[in-house]
């Protein structure tokens, strides 16, 4: 750690907000020098400098370079000194008016005086090495930012507040428990004894909560990252109205002459209460030109790679011989039939629809009216989730496929550990697969995790988090 240590000696500095133009631009400083930088780059409207009054109080005044006192940008700045910052350090942050070339002055200035650019993530990365989040705790920050659902934002904000890691944290203490008392034995066999049973359930226990845990992933991954859903079906039975209706915008061109799509189109919505990204395809069908069988190759392509398709067929003309081959060239993929075109037949032949899904859910939608939208939404969560309902609650899911991998290791060293009890081998033995499975598990949290580890977590991060 010696490496992190005379880094945080460092004062860092970046800018905060998105780049391009906006209603405001923040420049964030965080170090031991942040409160030096900040007053010699900040000159207050009224009242003493920067960092002298109370904290966490915001200042108006003028942005000026430290050198030759131009005037850069009117701003807000505030100082917030540590440990009450998100790094835990003296930290400033100078709000600019939302325009690039402002922002980019007062971080030069910032520079000129006594910073150094901060890498991505490096503030958030203090914000872990100086202790005010752990490991999962700062990864939730990424799963936040680019959180597409309601329900997907709730599992990550659980996580921020430490949902996870106390889940987490529980169980690695209940192996240090265990640990102790087998290194107690081997050490002092005459005093303490055997390991009484009493331990071997308490890892049964262990094993029970990480299972509990992984149960969770792929309900986790979905909400995190969605599905791939490809609208699949003949010309002209709907695909990209559908889509339309779906979207609630003219995204796809909609026409009646057959071939109209001629490559994917992809667009990302919520559907059934997570995210996906809807794939409308070209119409499979004998193509005229080569424009049009490249087009359907790719929609082939596009069906074969997605999570889940959407076979529309076409009310008006019923189910033909051209739906079936399509169902069948889609062999085993979940999939729902949707049945468009309500709008314009008199009555619907479900006894066909049924006959064509073959057990698999269908259901009856005018993309042109929008009806059915609702029961195919259902219909998607019902197929995805096999049934379940999406939680909200603040129960801790897995959101991210390290804590699955994690986990998943912990679990095999636990498993041997409990083989080899069983089986009355040596406590050594035992102990190095409890060990095995308590730093995977703080891993998770971060207490075990290696320098290239936190290099790859925080490079995920943007410049200025």
């Amino acid at each position: 750690m010696r490496e992190e240590e005379e880094l945080i000696e460092d004062t860092i500095a970046a800018i905060a907000t998105p780049p391009g133009e906006g209603g405001i631009g923040i420049v964030r400083i965080s170090g031991p020098e942040a409160l030096r930088i900040g007053r010699e780059i900040f000159r207050p409207r009224k009242g003493a400098p920067l960092g002298a009054a109370e904290s966490h109080r915001m200042r108006l005044g003028l942005a000026v370079d430290p050198q030759s006192g131009e005037v850069l940008d009117e701003v807000l700045a505030v100082a917030m000194r540590g440990p009450h910052s998100y790094t835990a350090e003296d930290v400033v942050e100078v709000h600019c008016h939302g325009g690039p070339l402002a922002c980019a002055r007062v971080l030069q200035a910032a520079l000129r005086a006594g910073a150094r650019l901060a890498e991505p993530g490096e503030f958030t990365r203090r914000a872990f090495l100086n202790g005010r989040l752990d490991l999962a705790q700062a990864e939730a920050i990424i799963s936040i930012i680019r959180a597409r659902s309601q329900t997907g934002l709730a599992a990550a904000i659980s996580q921020l507040q430490g949902g996870l890691s106390r889940r987490v944290k529980a169980l690695r203490d209940e192996i240090t428990g265990v640990l102790a008392a087998v290194e107690a034995s081997l050490d002092f066999p005459e005093e303490v004894g055997d390991v009484g049973p009493e331990e071997r359930e308490r890892l049964v226990r262990v094993r029970e909560g990480i299972q509990d845990l992984l149960a969770t992933w792929e309900e986790g991954r979905l909400v995190s990252q969605g599905i791939n859903i490809a609208l699949v079906g003949r010309p002209n039975v709907g695909k990209s109205s559908l889509l339309n209706a779906l979207l609630r915008e003219d995204r796809a061109i909609v026409s009646d002459i057959p071939g109209t799509t001629r490559d994917t189109i992809s667009e990302a919505m919520q559907l059934g209460g997570f995210p996906c990204q809807l794939i409308d395809t070209a119409g499979m069908r004998e193509a005229a030109d080569g424009l049009e069988r490249l087009g359907i190759a790719r929609s082939r392509a596009a069906a074969a790679a997605a999570d889940l398709v959407l076979l529309v067929v076409d009310l008006t003309t019923g189910v033909t011989r051209e739906d079936e081959e399509l169902l069948k060239e889609l062999g085993d993929k979940p999939l729902v039939v949707v049945a468009n075109k309500a709008d314009a037949v008199a009555s619907v032949d479900e006894e066909d629809l049924s006959r064509l899904a073959g057990g698999r859910p269908w259901v009856v939608v005018s993309a042109k009216e929008g009806q059915g939208l609702d029961a195919l939404s259902r219909a998607v969560r019902d197929l995805v989730l096999g049934g379940r309902v999406l939680r909200n609650t603040g129960e801790p899911l897995l959101l991210r496929e390290r804590h699955r991998e994690a986990l998943e290791r912990a679990l095999g060293c636990l498993e041997e550990s409990l083989r080899a009890w069983e089986k009355g081998l040596p406590l050594e033995l035992v102990s190095i697969d409890l060990q095995g499975a308590w730093e995977a598990l703080g891993e998770i949290t971060g207490e075990t995790a290696r320098e290239d580890l936190l290099d790859r977590i925080f490079s995920e991060f943007c410049l200025g988090k």
